[in-house]
């Protein structure tokens, strides 16, 4: 069967295999469909085939796991909202050259020789993941890594070889199968007993020390459809002020999600730009909330001026620090944007065709300078990755200025019912890979207490208000990834290309 329809088997495995991602977290489904794809791939007849079959199997992996794009389009007015559905199947159709190229690789190297097929498979894949998360500005949500978390103990090892680097033990896994099914019972051992071994790898329980800070993070529960609608500002600040008041005095971190006011926080601006709430009212409001010793850590926009005109041209998506005497203490703003989400490619073109961004607004969200941390006084650094930022592996540490933990402020209202539990599973590999813990804080869901072996402390649902009051988890020493990035799981690619290369050399 799969001889006489390995295209149309291609789409379907690759759509199949999307389900190990949450909210279904079907990993084993989707080790056999990878195992499924390479016996396709390996029996393809020309390197175009290999590469086609591989483009139809990214086509249906996209398409089923990034299917929450849509839910984004409802939410705006200028568009249709079945072009979200378009939008998901072109993304998904450019999406699917990583896998085809990674196939193509594979054929090359590996054909006829199925043991060699597997190792230069499991090589490329780490390649065309890591070419995802750069190639025109890089989109490399759902990583194949990410189906590790559930399976025992394996998603430990990004600390090692980061989140591509699992994705090669993932084909590992697969691999052995495949090698087992076509009666290859000595290649199917070694890939099988290091996928096995691996997969229980301890990593320790992390302890919450008493002396660690207090944390509060707060998830209003006010859905995008109210957000910036006009009116509902005193109501969605009082949803937040009902959840941050407490009666204890105990100094803590307060935490609230991206673009949490629409006020601006800044002095300086033209004051036809505050509406009415000059932002030392406006500071003075917050600080009511606070308790001596308190800091608060929230999402609100900054503007860029053209002094000459005197007028905003760009905004930035920006996290401020602000302690309970009302002064801005830091802030870090977003560096990597959303195309057509933050920022319109191409905008004179895309305009005049009556496309615009997602986020509401009249120009473009500038973007910041990188990863960097924030100075918290006796609370320690913070590192800041807002929004989607945080599925960058490698990319979401000041490496020079290390913090104590990462706060992950996020706006996934946007993000269907799929989409907040894939962002979270994204975050705690982010945790493990760097050795910090994560504190995300939604307005939807799903915020969270993330400690640096990945392990979720504490949540708040999805559609529901709530708060979560903790002490910050402890970081551990950096890890061998915190030290190295991506250069350990691009050297495991070259080490298993490299192998694979020398095995076909030394057959011939």
């Amino acid at each position: 069967m799969i001889a006489r329809h390995p295209y149309a088997i291609s789409l379907f495995a690759g759509g199949l295999s999307a389900t190990g991602f949450a909210p279904l977290n079907l990993g084993p489904l989707t080790i056999l469909m990878l195992a499924l794809w390479m016996a396709i791939v390996m029996q393809a007849q020309s390197r175009k085939a290999a590469f086609f079959t591989g483009w139809l199997f990214g086509v249906g992996h996209f398409i089923i796991g990034l299917n929450w794009i849509a839910k984004a389009f409802t939410f705006q007015a200028a568009m249709p909202e079945w072009l979200g559905y378009v939008a998901v199947v072109l993304l998904s159709l450019y999406l699917a050259v990583f896998p085809a190229l990674a196939a193509l690789g594979a054929f090359w190297v590996g054909k006829d020789r199925p043991g060699t097929f597997v190792l230069a498979m499991a090589a490329m894949w780490i390649i065309t993941e890591w070419l995802r998360s750069w190639v025109f500005s890089g989109f490399i949500w759902n990583p194949l890594g990410v189906i590790a978390l559930p399976l025992g103990q394996m998603a430990s090892l990004s600390m090692f070889i980061g989140t591509y680097g699992l994705s090669a033990l993932l084909f590992a896994g697969a691999g052995g199968l495949w090698l087992l099914a076509e009666k290859r019972w000595q290649a199917a051992i070694l890939p099988l007993v290091v996928f096995a071994g691996l997969s229980v790898v301890p990593h320790g329980q992390q302890q919450i020390l008493s002396d660690q800070p207090l944390i509060t993070v707060v998830q209003p529960n006010i859905g995008q459809q109210d957000k910036w609608q006009a009116g509902y500002e005193e109501q969605n600040l009082s949803k937040l002020a009902e959840l941050t008041l407490r009666e204890d005095d105990s100094p803590r971190i307060i935490f609230w999600p991206e673009a949490a006011i629409p006020d601006y926080l800044e002095t300086g601006y033209p004051a036809r730009y505050y509406y009415g709430r000059p932002p030392e009212f406006v500071r003075q409001q917050l600080g009511g909330l606070m308790k001596p010793g308190d800091v608060l850590v929230l999402g609100a926009l900054k503007l860029e001026f053209d002094e000459a005109e005197g007028r905003a041209v760009g905004a930035r998506n920006s996290v401020f620090a602000m302690d309970s005497g009302h002064q801005l203490i830091g802030r870090y703003d977003k560096s990597h944007l959303v195309p057509y989400g933050e920022y319109l490619p191409m905008r004179p073109l895309l305009s005049a065709i009556g496309l615009s961004r997602l986020a509401p607004g009249d120009f473009d969200f500038w973007p910041g300078p990188g990863a960097s941390s924030i100075d918290l006084g006796r609370f320690g650094k913070a590192g800041v990755q807002v929004c989607y930022e945080i599925i960058f592996s490698g990319q979401v540490v000041d490496r020079e200025n290390r913090p104590e933990f990462i706060f992950n402020p996020s706006n996934d209202a946007w993000f269907g019912s799929w989409g907040p539990p894939q962002h979270l599973a994204q975050a705690r590999l982010r945790a493990i890979e760097e050795g910090l813990p994560v504190i995300r804080s939604t307005p939807t869901g799903i915020s969270a207490v993330i400690d640096a072996n990945g392990t979720v402390r504490a949540h708040v649902p999805m559609g529901e208000a709530g708060r979560i009051d903790s002490r910050l988890p402890q970081a551990k020493a950096p890890t061998l990834f915190a030290s190295y990035g991506n250069i350990l799981p691009l050297a495991l690619a070259l080490i298993l290309l490299l192998s694979a290369i020398a095995i076909r050399v030394r057959a011939r």
